[in-house]
């Protein structure tokens, strides 16, 4: 340890062979089918969201969040088709966490890992602590009401939040007696919830008029685009299913149809019950504003029924939303500290499983036990907005970590590979940027606070514990490469990217000589992103035809050489692809949002 670099250090990794086999023998029993995997992911992703997000994001796009919603389902989906190869990969516990462990090393893993902590944990708490004014709207049409001084944190009026304590201890509960059991709940859950879904979409088509979809985009494209940035985070929560890759009965197949399925599933119901609501209510934006959106299923079902009835049971549908969330995600907390604890980065109290149960009991507790603190006494407010830039970030260091472990071990078996290569990583990173750089300043501010705290820590602790070989293994023998690196084509995703490129530059000259109100600096802002996504384009073709010529000098008996051309290209492809996207990223974002 002391004769090793700090930075030799910071990039040691964990071979995902080497991950395969401790998930092997983890002490957890596969008892998940794709089914419950299935649920678990839309479990996480369909909580309040859909039950509040139309009021606010109608206003933005008008009948067209139609679009919305499929533009932020398609956005996800760059993300998820990257999570679906490394979970069909390296079926594991510890998601995005150990994806990033066997690709980027052990200080960009550990930055994850703190991420996933912040996304699971917080948002969890925040979760929980809107469960009393659910819990309460259901429970108004029985007259029966908590006090406020009991339903809220303090801060939001009220003195300790007994609903939040009390769903969490549920769940604790509930995933204390197994993994199998938990799912079967969920399940049944998720299915109830999408049934309550359906009959608010079955009540609405009752007054569906189609003249509310007229005009349909009165805010145009603009409107279309701002609505996604909104509704995107509906969809947060696919990679749930990835973090039962050590409790899945068969990962490799089911995790990649999990991830995707949850995804499709969870559009498709999105579209219906905007749908619904716009043909029932009208798809304005005038006639959505001042809305209540956190009532705004139940007031349109209150509308066409004109009874309570029908609200009551929307009402139950996000009761069911929220514990179903909660306890999913609870989960998927336990099992990326159970990975964590394994590889030594935090202490082994959390890999401690009950040999009966084949549950990590102290690691369910400590998560309830802090999770119920949070959402009991802290009003999380604006923390709460800070999982989204932690969620991300996860996204991003996903999708390079795809290209990274092609690159690396393309010798591993894959049940489920990435189309278009490397452009669709590529995408997912460009988008999870955009989204990134339009979050508010507090996020920033609360996020960078959080990684100092998580840096402190590894510094302190993980990096002295940690249980991974000292030397950062090499990139797996040409032999061994040759084969699968010029199987793998690139050529249909490069070529479109350098269209994609090319369309960038067209834009950005256009903004150039024609923007009004552009000051100097912006032109030559947007002069350099024009010349910037042509040299792009370029030298992707360069790398294209290295990685094209190495492919034949493979085959013709040289793996050696012809390897390290194949990886030289398929490295300068995604530079030329990836930093020309980021600079148009950054400069739509502070030169057209100034």
């Amino acid at each position: 340890m002391a004769n090793t670099s700090l930075a030799s250090r910071f990039r040691r990794i964990k071979p995902a062979d080497v991950l395969t086999a401790e998930g092997e023998r983890g002490g957890l029993k596969r008892t998940m089918g794709l089914t419950a995997l299935t649920m678990f992911s839309v479990g996480s992703i369909v909580g309040t969201g859909i039950f509040v997000i139309l009021g606010e994001a109608v206003p933005k796009a008008g009948p067209a969040v139609l679009l919305s919603f499929v533009l932020a389902a398609i956005t996800c989906g760059f993300s998820a088709l990257s999570y679906a190869e490394l979970a069909g990969s390296i079926p594991i516990s510890g998601s995005s966490y150990s994806y990033t462990y066997a690709t980027l090393g052990e200080l960009v893993a550990w930055i994850v890992g703190w991420c996933l902590m912040l996304e699971y944990g917080v948002s969890v708490a925040a979760v929980a602590v809107g469960w009393g004014q659910y819990l309460n709207e259901f429970l108004a049409s029985f007259n029966v009401a908590i006090p406020r001084q009991l339903a809220y944190p303090p801060g939001e009026g009220g003195v300790f939040n007994i609903p939040a304590v009390v769903v969490v201890v549920m769940c604790m509960l509930l995933l204390l007696r197994g993994a199998s059991e938990s799912a079967k709940v969920n399940t049944f859950m998720v299915f109830l919830k999408i049934a309550i879904l359906l009959f608010f979409v079955a009540v609405a088509v009752t007054a569906f008029e189609p003249g509310n979809f007229q005009p349909f985009l009165p805010l145009g494209f603009a409107g279309v685009s701002a609505a996604a940035g909104q509704v995107f985070f509906s969809y947060i929560g696919f990679d749930a299913a990835s973090t039962a890759g050590e409790e899945a009965k068969n990962a490799k197949r089911d995790l990649p149809r999990a991830i995707i399925g949850s995804l499709i599933i969870v559009t498709i119901l999105y579209v219906l019950v905007a749908a619904a609501a716009i043909g029932a209510r009208g798809g304005q934006p005038a006639e959505w504003e001042g809305v209540n959106s956190e009532a705004v299923l139940a007031g349109i079902a209150r509308q066409v029924t004109a009874s309570s009835w029908a609200p009551t049971i929307i009402a139950l549908g996000a009761v069911i939303s929220i514990f179903s969330v909660v306890l999913v995600v609870m989960y998927g907390q336990t099992r990326i500290l159970f990975a964590m604890g394994r590889d030594g980065l935090l202490p082994k109290v959390f890999t401690k499983v009950n040999p009966r149960t084949r549950t990590p009991v102290n690691n369910t507790i400590i998560v309830a036990v802090v999770i119920s603190v949070l959402a009991a006494f802290v009003p999380l407010g604006q923390l709460a907005e800070a999982t989204s830039i932690g969620t991300l970030a996860a996204f991003a260091v996903v999708n390079v970590g795809v290209v990274a472990l092609w690159l690396s071990r393309p010798d591993l078996e894959r049940t489920f590979k990435v189309p278009f290569m490397p452009l669709i990583p590529i995408l997912g990173v460009v988008f999870c940027v955009y989204l990134i750089l339009s979050l508010a300043a507090i996020t920033w501010i609360v996020f960078f606070g959080w990684l100092a705290v998580g840096l402190a820590v590894y510094l302190g602790y993980g990096i002295r514990h940690s249980t991974v070989s000292q030397d950062r293994p090499n990139m797996v023998e040409a032999s061994l490469a040759a084969a699968d690196l010029t199987r793998r084509r690139m050529g249909p995703g490069t070529i479109v990217g350098m269209m994609l490129l090319v369309c960038a530059a067209l834009f950005a000259v256009d903004t150039a000589a024609t923007g009004d109100g552009l000051w100097v600096i912006e032109r030559a802002l947007w002069w350099l992103v024009f010349a910037v996504c042509l040299a792009g384009s370029a030298l992707a073709w360069v790398g294209l035809k290295r990685l094209e010529l190495g492919q034949g000098v493979a085959a013709s008996g040289e793996p050696t050489r012809g390897v390290a051309l194949v990886r030289a290209g398929i490295k300068l492809v995604t530079a030329a692809l990836l930093i020309p996207g980021v600079v148009l990223v950054l400069a739509v974002t502070f030169g057209l949002n100034r």
